[in-house]
């Protein structure tokens, strides 16, 4: 499917990308982590705006972040913006699987899930990877550090699930109401 892209779409990527930056702020400590309501809006993104626009706002609000605010260097933004252009693409790709167009409320959940389960998956990979190669640190070091992240990146991971379909199921008349839908999608 070929997307037609317009000013409009872009302007809708540049706001979803700032709300996913936005809500990256509301946090709070837990388990040796932070929680935050980021990863829900990068798949609202996915469910909204389909694969690529999804992916690219999502991508872009969390860099934004952690370069803006977060004192995070280049690599670290990189390999942030993939995990989570990725977590909103594997979403979107799902949702909008079989001409569903996001229509089908079980298949947004199961691809909220997919989506956030991906997420969960590439950070353990990068803190081992890190952990590893790049800070030097032995196996047993990478898999404890691993293993204090994983509850909070489990939380943050049901977070998103439950409150991603949520805010989809409750914007989504309003934006069709307002004839935008169809302008954000593919």
């Amino acid at each position: 499917m070929k997307q037609k892209w317009t000013l409009q779409k872009t302007v809708y990527i540049a706001v979803l990308a700032a709300l996913v930056c936005v809500v990256t702020f509301f946090r709070f400590p837990l388990l040796g982590s932070k929680v935050h309501f980021a990863n829900a809006m990068c798949l609202l993104s996915g469910l909204l705006m389909g694969p690529l626009s999804g992916g690219l706002a999502a991508g872009i609000g969390s860099v934004l972040y952690d370069a803006l605010f977060g004192g995070y260097g280049p690599l670290d933004c990189a390999v942030t913006f993939v995990s989570k252009f990725l977590m909103a693409w594997v979403c979107a790709k799902i949702a909008f699987a079989m001409g569903s167009e996001a229509k089908r409320h079980g298949q947004n959940i199961a691809a909220c899930v997919a989506g956030a389960l991906t997420y969960v998956a590439l950070y353990m990979l990068k803190t081992f990877i890190f952990q590893m190669f790049v800070y030097g640190y032995p196996m047993e070091t990478a898999v404890v550090t691993m293993g204090s992240k994983l509850p909070a990146s489990l939380i943050n991971a049901v977070a998103a699930m439950v409150a991603a379909p949520i805010l989809y199921a409750a914007l989504v008349p309003a934006l069709r109401r307002a004839g935008q839908l169809d302008k954000m999608r593919p």
